[in-house]
């Protein structure tokens, strides 16, 4: 179930433009308003999660969904082969600033350790 005051469940409604470069039936992707990288996407569940936190035993289907998004995506991308990050930044001490689950998919050059 969407939330109206979600920003990302905005965009999945169509409410707020992005540019989407994945629409799946339970998962949507769309290049980041801010890149950190070349290549910076956000893969989100089309329903509200508020993070990772938030998921149980029955969304471990949805959590696989991303996380092949993700990896499919790299591929479509081009940067699958040089190697890419994901990150789940889950709750305020976790740098979550957008209260729905979401998976950055970054690469396209060298990532540093430690991210932040």
């Amino acid at each position: 179930m969407s939330q109206p005051e979600c920003l990302f469940c905005k965009i999945v409604a169509g409410g707020i433009p992005s540019e989407v470069v994945h629409d799946g039936e339970r998962v949507l992707a769309f290049r980041d308003i801010n890149p950190q990288a070349p290549v910076h996407l956000l893969v989100i569940p089309k329903e509200h999660v508020a993070s990772l936190a938030d998921t149980g035993d029955s969304n471990e289907g949805l959590l696989g969904e991303l996380l092949a998004a993700a990896r499919d995506l790299a591929v479509a991308e081009g940067i699958a082969e040089a190697g890419f990050r994901t990150v789940i930044n889950t709750g305020r001490d976790g740098g979550q600033t957008v209260g729905h689950l979401h998976v950055h998919l970054l690469g396209g050059r060298a990532l540093k350790w430690p991210p932040g």
